[in-house]
């Protein structure tokens, strides 16, 4: 019998780039990226040498430079002697505050409307119905314009504080609302309030424990834990002892009226307040559609097994229905974040300082530096899109259906 020999393979060649399917992808992908890589650095390399055919350098030094404005809403100390750069700090964290309470604010009006427009009461419904088709059909920079005018138009000036029989009186003794702004008291950290406050998160991180635990019980063996008295018990007990076994290390400064202005605590500013409350609104009027659409697209049979299970109304949506809605509530939740965060750049119509406001408003006109200043504003909000959007994607993969 003779032998049958192996065919000698063939070695790597340059034609199998593109004849050969196994190589072919990856030759346009890199063909493709390569591509995208040119444009852009010819786009930059364009811009440069339009620029300087105008006498214009590309130098960030005017960063250092003096800001010459003060900002009034700010979270660090700032004078108008510091530099343009921490004056686009301060409008960043600016930025930073505005979008982390509009996206808690609308996360939370979002659910409550999205649930609220299922309910079985017809007028509460219809209520959330006009709520959102009111809000998400009116321009975000009407809604701004107009929260702002009614707390300035509304709410009293300081000087109706005043007096023996004074217009206006403070809530609780110790929050004044005015056309200024909102003062509340400023906490006072002492010798000791490390330890009350490092209590405090660890009872936050009990009572998470503690909600995972119910559940996972609740599940397992059918069995129910009084988890809101017992997150009361484990927030409100372990503090206080805390707080009074350390000789009460945490005081308050409250406002009080002093010459023509409130003194002492913390000025929220109108404008703050105006744009949050604006972007909460707006953006909730959108997650809760999401809400609404991922709660409907949960069979109903998921809801009437746990009926005949005997869960009342409340866990079978807690337990039941929202779990397996946020497999579909969670990508259009991330664009909502995303649109939020970048909507705060309406702040310069209320006078609220923030990056937008600081490094590409005031510093831009004063340094004119105008390429410089749009390139950090494009590389901030990229940097803070791409955060929030990992961060979600992060949470998205915990919750997604998963397969076996």
């Amino acid at each position: 019998m003779s032998a049958v020999s192996d065919q000698p393979k063939s070695g790597f060649t340059l034609g199998m780039l593109v004849n050969d399917t196994r190589y072919r992808g990856y030759t346009f992908q890199f063909i493709a990226f390569f591509a995208i890589i040119f444009f852009f650095g010819w786009m930059i390399w364009n811009a440069v040498q339009n620029l300087a055919a105008l006498g214009q350098d590309i130098s960030f030094g005017f960063l250092g430079g003096q800001a010459g404005y003060d900002i009034n809403q700010k979270l660090i100390p700032f004078t108008s002697t510091d530099t343009h750069f921490r004056a686009a700090i301060v409008g960043v964290l600016n930025t930073l505050l505005v979008a982390f309470l509009g996206c808690i604010t609308a996360t939370i009006i979002g659910v409550l409307v999205g649930i609220l427009r299922l309910s079985n009461n017809w007028i509460v419904a219809k209520l959330m119905s006009v709520y959102v088709e009111v809000f998400r059909n009116v321009p975000l920079l009407i809604w701004i314009l107009i929260i702002f005018s009614i707390m300035s138009n509304a709410l009293p000036a300081p000087s109706a504080f005043r007096g023996e029989s004074p217009e206006a009186r403070m809530v609780l003794d110790s929050i004044a609302l005015t056309n200024r702004g909102i003062y509340v008291p400023r906490p006072l950290w002492l010798e000791g309030s490390a330890i009350v406050v490092g209590v405090f998160l660890l009872s936050l991180i009990a009572i998470y424990a503690l909600r995972r635990y119910a559940i996972h019980l609740l599940f397992t063996q059918g069995r129910t834990l009084p988890v809101l008295p017992l997150s009361i018990g484990l927030l409100i007990v372990p503090t206080v002892l805390a707080y009074f076994l350390m000789g009460s290390p945490v005081g308050l400064e409250y406002p009080a009226l002093k010459g023509f202005n409130f003194q002492g605590g913390i000025q929220v500013y109108g404008s703050l307040i105006g744009l949050w409350v604006a972007l909460s609104l707006y953006t909730g009027a959108f997650i809760a559609e999401s809400v609404r659409g991922g709660i409907q697209a949960v069979s109903r049979g998921q809801t009437e097994a746990a009926e005949s299970l005997g869960l009342r109304p409340r866990r079978i949506m807690s337990l039941v229905v929202l779990p397996q809605a946020l497999r579909i509530i969670i990508p259009p939740l991330i664009s909502q974040y995303l649109n939020l965060t970048k909507n705060s750049s309406l702040a310069a119509a209320v006078g609220y300082m923030d990056i937008t406001g600081t490094l590409g408003g005031i510093t831009l006109n004063q340094t004119g530096r105008s390429f410089e200043a749009v390139l950090l504003l494009m590389a901030f909000y990229l940097v803070i899109s791409l955060c929030i959007a990992g961060v979600m994607n992060i949470y998205n993969a915990t919750v997604k259906l998963k397969e076996r």
